[in-house]
């Protein structure tokens, strides 16, 4: 898997365009974070009616 967006060097941004965010979605989020030392990440999700989003912090 290849990260998406990586913002200055310290946020991930994880898109996707899905039904719904599964866990599967922030797991692989938490697996950039972990293998980046980054510390912020974002799972966008564009598919939803509205923008749905998750922040996650390690």
């Amino acid at each position: 898997h290849i990260l998406d967006i990586l913002v200055a060097g310290n946020v991930i941004l994880e898109i996707k365009a899905v039904k719904e965010l599964a866990p599967i979605h922030e797991a692989q989020l938490l697996s950039y974070l972990k293998a980046t030392n980054c510390k912020v990440g974002l799972l966008l999700n564009f598919a939803e009616k509205s923008l749905k989003y998750k922040r996650l912090v390690i």
